[in-house]
């Protein structure tokens, strides 16, 4: 069953290329979870579309299943390198294994991020502190958790 939910997310994903699969979970009840997001989100309109396309296409005679089509929480963590560039510009919480950072999400490479940040550091000549800019360079391999940082 798994094969042909996943070409029927992958037909009706087709149909839209700025769309793209985060994640697809069937449980041993037939409980079919699908995950998508976009280059700019992903609408409602999107979700039942990509639903109607893989629900009519699947026979409930033959196997009984629910189906649940979502975007992406805004807490949920990034997981697919299109969803860095779609989150250009925003702050985002990074864990790696050694450390982790907070900052502005200023570049996305083929293989690596960069993130801006300011700090407070002691002057280097008298007393007080001075604002600096930040920059660290990570590798999507260093990442281990990346989450958009969410403003109120």
């Amino acid at each position: 069953m798994r094969s042909i939910v996943e070409k029927l997310v992958e037909e009706a994903i087709q149909e839209n290329p700025k769309l793209f699969l985060i994640d697809l979970k069937i449980s041993s009840d037939n409980t079919i979870v699908v995950v998508v997001d976009g280059d700019e989100g992903v609408t409602v309109k999107e979700c039942i579309r990509i639903s109607r396309h893989v629900e009519h296409n699947l026979d409930r005679e033959t196997t009984d299943f629910s189906l649940e089509v979502s975007s992406p929480g805004l807490t949920e963590p990034l997981v697919n390198k299109r969803q860095y560039k779609k989150n250009l510009g925003k702050k985002l919480a990074i864990k790696t294994a050694v450390e982790n950072f907070e900052g502005e999400l200023v570049k996305v490479a083929a293989n690596e991020i960069t993130l801006e940040w300011k700090a407070r550091e002691p002057k280097p000549i008298g007393k007080g502190k001075v604002t600096v800019v930040k920059t660290v360079v990570l590798s999507y391999g260093t990442i281990k958790q990346a989450k958009v940082k969410l403003k109120f």
